[in-house]
Order: structure tokens, then C-alpha cells, then sequence
């Protein structure tokens, strides 16, 4: 029994021994294992040099390997918000890049190139840009077929990043609206004009608008109207034409940008598809008789005698589009006295919280009786109905 026992002994000790002295493709140390992740066929005594790790011959002709590639910055970050559609996208790595290699890919796509800035660095610059509130995902790919740099070292694995587009031009929004017939003015260019089907131009001019000029289609609007419209700024004037804007193409009505907007513009405009209902604007004023008075295209359509809210709950002063229509609803709330009301009332347009514009039968018109909303008679109430659409602005002044 001793005797097979010392065998074995001897034969373990032979087998440590080569583990010991065989090339560094297999040992099993730390260096071994960031060998494996380089391309080529080293072995014993070849040495592998590059930017982020260097190795020479070592000792007994095992080279000492340096990390692997890796990817030290893209830019924007990930995370990043409100990135401009048209900014570069930049992806440096630690290593001097290997020439053909892999470029990395931008979802969703948009027209572009990748090229080399430096011996680290690859550049994404758009020819087009990326429709604002989208979130854009840049991916590094890794693995065998992955980026590789000049010394062989690949990026083990592929690496991701993703940012959000910001807004884009409220000028360019207010001048989309205006091409499209939502707006009160006419938007005519100075410059040279953007195609309506050219996409790559159009998506461009979001972030860069064109010069250009904005005209009152019409001169008789009132001055509660023409004082509220600030070109480049987004007022309740300008969410008003997005919110009739969204209401005609299915969108939430809401007045707030987004990604489903921008899109449906430049679809809109490509297409052709252009509002036809006009422009309406409406004023109830609370100096007796009180009364609304609605415009339709810079004309006078509608007066009719009104009733606003009393002193315990008055109508709020103030400019608010139109955000809710029903054409019938039992009105609910609670009187001043703190009993409960379930009124039935017709042709309803909300425009500021819960005050609208609305039919209630009332013995006579023309002074506060409401609890904040704008009584009409029902005739009356029917017609201003069909003005106030959606978005539709409605002055509360006196």
C-alpha cells in the first residue's frame, strides 16, 4: 500500500510542475484570464502593446498583459436630458481604435456619420435630428465582433447609454401651427423655405428655425387678443393652437409638446393636412350688461346677454382655452350656503377649471347669478357651442 501511495504522490507533483511552467494561455492567474478577452494566437514570450496596457518580454519569456479595452466616456451621458436633436454623439475609448472597426449604432435611426476624432474617439454628427422628447439609445458593441483596438484588445461586452431630446423651438412650433391654419397669423419665410416633404430639413429646422415673418391674417381682432401673441414664447396663446392642434388629430388635449406632437406636425404638413374650422376667440365681460362676444376669423359672430358669478364666488379674470366640452351633463358642487346642486345644463365648454360656458335656465340674463361659470339662454348657448372648440380662448374681463 505505501508504495501506491508514493506513485500517486509522484505523478501529483508532475502534474503541478506543468501547470506551473506552461505558457500564460493556460495558467489559471489573473493575467491569463485578461489574455483570453485579446485576439490573436500569442504564447510563450509574446509580448502585446497599446494604449491602457503595455507588456514586454518578462521573465522566463511570459508576458505580463495589460486590461482590456474599455469604454471611458460617450457623451451626452447616460441620463442626459434635454439634449439638443442635432448635437454630435462622441464614444472614446481607452485604447487606440483598430482600423475597420465596428461602428456603434443610434436607435431610433437618423441620418449621420460615424467618424474617427483622434485615435480614441469615434463622432456621430447628424444630418438630420432626433424629434424632440425622444429617448435615444447608443450602443458600443462588444464581444468577438466587437470594437478592437490597434493591439488586439476587443471591448468585452457591448455597452449602452441613453439620453433624452429636449424641447424644441417654440418659434418653429408657433410657425408649423401658423403653415398649418391654426393660428390668427400667417407665417411667411424671409429665407430660404423648408420643403414640406423634406424631412431631414424639417426635423433640422425644429432645433434651427428659419427666418420669417408673422402677419394678423385679419385686423379686427380685439386688443385682448393681439396683446397676448409673443412670437418665440410659450404663452396660453400658443397653447391654445396646440391644444385644437391635438384635439383634431386624436391626441390628448393637454397643451403640453411632446413627442406624439412634434410628430403629428411635420406628418400634417407633409400631408398637406391643414385646419379648416378657422380661428375663434371669445370675451365675456362682467361690466353690466354683462354678455360674450365671440369672433370667428376677426369677425363679430356671436353676442348674446350673460350671466357671470356672484360675489361669494366670482368668475376669475383672465385668458384660458377651452379644455373639456359636453353636450349635456348634470353639473354638480356645493352652493355658498353649503347645500349641494345637481344642475342640468347643455352645451358645456370648460375653460377654467370648473367654470364654463353653458345653458341654464334663468328668468332673465345680463348680471352675476353663476358660481363662477358664463350662463347663456339655450339659443344662444347652442350657437356659441359650435365656436368653442377645443383649445379656443375665452377672456374673462370687467
Amino acid at each position: 500500500m505505501s508504495g501506491i501511495i508514493a506513485a500517486l504522490v509522484v505523478v501529483a507533483g508532475v502534474g503541478a510542475a506543468w501547470r506551473l511552467h506552461a505558457g500564460p494561455w493556460s495558467r489559471t492567474s489573473a493575467h491569463a484570464t485578461e489574455a483570453l478577452t485579446r485576439s490573436g494566437t500569442g504564447g510563450p514570450g509574446a509580448g502585446v502593446s497599446g494604449v491602457g496596457g503595455s507588456a514586454t518580454g518578462a521573465p522566463g519569456g511570459s508576458p505580463s498583459v495589460g486590461a482590456p479595452m474599455t469604454v471611458v466616456a460617450i457623451s451626452p451621458g447616460s441620463g442626459a436630458s434635454g439634449v439638443s436633436g442635432t448635437s454630435p454623439i462622441s464614444v472614446t475609448f481607452s485604447d487606440r481604435l483598430a482600423a475597420g472597426a465596428p461602428d456603434p449604432t443610434v436607435s431610433p435611426a437618423i441620418p449621420g456619420t460615424w467618424a474617427r476624432a483622434g485615435t480614441h474617439t469615434l463622432t456621430f454628427t447628424p444630418t438630420g435630428a432626433f424629434l424632440p422628447y425622444t429617448p435615444v439609445v447608443v450602443t458600443v458593441p462588444g464581444g468577438p465582433s466587437g470594437e478592437q483596438a490597434v493591439d488586439g484588445a476587443r471591448l468585452a461586452r457591448p455597452v449602452t447609454d441613453q439620453f433624452t431630446v429636449g424641447a424644441g423651438s417654440t418659434l418653429r412650433l408657433q410657425q408649423l401651427l401658423s403653415l398649418l391654419d391654426y393660428s390668427p397669423l400667417a407665417w411667411t419665410p424671409t429665407g430660404p423655405a423648408v420643403a414640406p416633404a423634406d424631412t431631414v430639413a424639417q426635423q433640422q429646422a425644429i432645433f434651427s428655425p428659419p427666418t420669417g415673418a408673422f402677419a394678423w391674417s385679419q385686423t379686427t381682432w380685439p386688443a385682448s387678443l393681439t396683446s397676448l401673441w409673443q412670437p418665440g414664447t410659450y404663452n396660453v396663446f400658443t397653447k391654445g393652437l396646440v391644444m385644437e392642434f391635438q384635439a383634431d388629430h386624436g391626441l390628448k388635449v393637454d397643451g403640453t409638446p411632446d413627442l406624439g406632437l412634434w410628430n403629428d406636425l411635420l406628418s400634417a404638413l407633409a400631408a398637406g393636412q391643414v385646419n379648416t374650422g378657422g380661428y375663434d376667440y371669445a370675451v365675456a365681460s362682467k361690466v353690466l350688461p354683462e354678455n360674450l362676444t365671440i369672433w370667428h376669423d376677426g369677425q363679430v359672430v356671436f353676442h348674446s346677454l350673460a350671466n357671470t358669478g356672484i360675489p361669494q364666488t366670482p368668475t376669475d379674470d383672465g385668458t384660458f382655452p377651452v379644455y373639456a366640452r359636453y353636450r349635456n351633463q348634470i353639473m354638480r358642487g356645493t352652493n355658498p350656503n353649503g347645500t349641494p346642486y345637481a344642475d342640468p345644463v347643455q352645451f358645456v365648454a370648460y375653460f377654467n377649471g370648473g367654470n364654463a360656458v353653458h345653458y341654464i335656465p334663468r328668468a332673465s340674463y345680463g348680471f352675476p347669478q353663476s358660481l363662477g361659470c358664463v350662463e347663456l339662454p339655450l339659443a344662444a348657448a347652442a350657437q356659441a357651442w359650435s365656436y368653442l372648440a377645443y383649445g379656443t380662448l375665452v377672456t374673462v374681463t370687467g
